[in-house]
């Protein structure tokens, strides 16, 4: 962590931002590797580990994420495959490609980094963070890039200064919260007045709760994490060129007759096709929480927060919703919303 940066934080125990350095172990330069950092209101400490600061508990409810993503960290980087897979999903949720530079970006929820790879590239002063040790695999990814800032974090209780974002961007994970309407409320408070805030979350309908994870997850999401990825890694890859007949032959609902997930129709390599299809398969069975959502009731919760320029539609990932918090506002209404 740049000890320069160390002002950017607040405490989550009592928002204060009066965090200083409490222990030093390993420095490089301006770089904190190994160390403690606290509150001088509270006295809450936090550790620094591998350089990242870590404001979450060791063990917490996304334990299958940071594992899936430590084995799988480079699988889905348009770095890695060639295909501008993660870039595309990137910009069609801010509504068109764009320079960044100039502008402060919070990513919530970053996973291994496939994400921030492309909003680093922008020119962006970029905040990233996750709930997992996936930060981890994200650091490895994008640790050259200076204009990346890691950390580990909760979404409901972000330790940055609230309504000094001009974009916010959490795609893949409110469905895996514990609650996503609260979440999604609690990005509002970070984006600052004339900012941008985009989303996506797993589209509720009846064709997705159809799906074999809906059916098999109440017993797949409590086996042990481990034996779960070596059954998932034995079984996805005899299924795979069935699943890619199917979907010749029947399109999205053919691919759906198998219990994994592929994506030949993205052009992925045989060998990397695979892979991805073991990751997301696994992603699909593991996470202790999946809630999906319809597009009305993402679409309120943008109301709800009294944003503007809402936009929500149908996308890759289910529903894809952005909006803009009115210039001029100090606060964002934080009314809660029935689900639709």
């Amino acid at each position: 962590m740049l000890i320069s940066r160390l002002g950017e934080y607040v405490c989550p125990s009592c928002r204060s931002r009066i965090l200083a350095i409490r222990e030093t172990g390993v420095t490089k330069g301006r770089v904190i590797e190994n160390g403690k950092i606290g509150c001088e209101a509270c006295g809450a400490k936090y550790p620094i580990v591998a350089g990242i600061p870590r404001f979450v508990p060791v063990s917490n409810y996304a334990e299958s994420f940071g594992f899936q993503w430590n084995i799988h960290a480079r699988t889905q980087l348009d770095s890695h495959s060639g295909l501008p897979i993660s870039e595309d999903r990137v910009w069609a949720a801010l509504g068109g490609k764009e320079d960044l530079r100039g502008q402060r970006v919070l990513e919530a929820g970053s996973g291994a980094g496939r994400f921030t790879e492309i909003l680093a590239a922008s020119g962006a002063d970029l905040f990233t963070f996750d709930y997992s040790s996936a930060v981890d695999a994200n650091a490895r990814n994008n640790e050259t890039s200076s204009n990346v800032h890691f950390f580990q974090g909760d979404i409901f209780n972000i330790p940055l200064t609230e309504a000094s974002f001009d974009k916010v961007i959490c795609l893949g994970v409110l469905q895996h919260t514990p609650d996503p309407q609260a979440a999604f409320r609690s990005l509002t408070k970070y984006v600052k007045p004339g900012g941008l805030l985009a989303v996506d979350v797993y589209r509720r309908d009846l064709a997705a709760l159809l799906q074999w994870k809906y059916l098999l997850r109440p017993i797949t999401k409590r086996v042990p994490k481990e034996r779960l990825y070596r059954l998932i890694s034995t079984f996805t890859p005899p299924l795979v060129p069935i699943a890619k007949q199917l979907r010749r032959i029947a399109g999205r609902m053919g691919a759906r007759l198998v219990p994994i997930v592929e994506y030949s129709h993205l052009g992925l390599p045989p060998t990397l096709n695979v892979q991805w299809a073991v990751l997301d398969t696994f992603d699909m069975y593991s996470p202790a929480h999946d809630h999906p959502q319809s597009l009305a009731t993402v679409n309120r919760w943008f109301q709800d927060a009294g944003f503007e320029d809402i936009r929500v539609r149908r996308g890759p990932n289910g529903v894809v919703g952005s909006g803009r918090r009115p210039p001029g506002t100090d606060k964002v209404s934080q009314e809660p919303v029935g689900a639709a």
